[in-house]
């Protein structure tokens, strides 16, 4: 079985776990900051979307890329710190680019080789050092990268009282 078939059933299983973690957050909440250092999901969220391309371009698809919103990638990338003064997008604005772009990469997975997993990661930085090959990467931005601030709307779920999703 290709490498790929195994991020892509992780991509996917994540892109259920959004929805069932964020379709039952009402609009109105979901930029909410309910306590200190308990960001809301729609940084989360818009902080995931900003990061499809990457993945994208590794594959060798960038003419799957969904375009970024202007002011996103500032605005959510990481080591941005999140505020409840910000103004935040809205809650279907987030989830649908955030969507597109995962479903996108889910395409370019369907038929990714081998080898390409195998390829030296182009980035730089602590990134490369934690993950030397677009295999890692890909995997991570796929995978780990979601599932972590996955489980941060989850807990934010929680404190909101919403309880789980599942």
């Amino acid at each position: 079985m290709p490498y790929a078939s195994y991020v892509l059933s992780g991509l996917n299983l994540g892109l259920g776990y959004a929805d069932v973690l964020t379709k039952t957050i009402p609009a109105d909440r979901f930029a909410h900051f309910p306590a200190k250092d308990v960001v809301c999901p729609a940084f989360y969220m818009a902080h995931l979307a900003i990061y499809p391309h990457r993945a994208l371009a590794m594959l060798g698809r960038p003419d799957l890329v969904v375009p970024t919103p202007a002011g996103w990638d500032d605005r959510f990338k990481a080591g941005v710190e999140a505020k409840p003064e910000h103004a935040y997008p809205s809650k279907d604005e987030v989830m649908a680019h955030c969507d597109a772009g995962y479903r996108a990469v889910a395409k370019a997975l369907e038929t990714a080789p081998d080898s390409v997993f195998a390829e030296e990661n182009p980035a730089e930085g602590r990134f490369k050092e934690m993950f030397p090959h677009k295999g890692g990467a890909i995997t991570f931005l796929c995978i780990g990268h979601m599932q972590m601030h996955l489980g941060q709307v989850s807990t934010w779920r929680r404190v909101m009282g919403l309880g789980s999703a599942m």
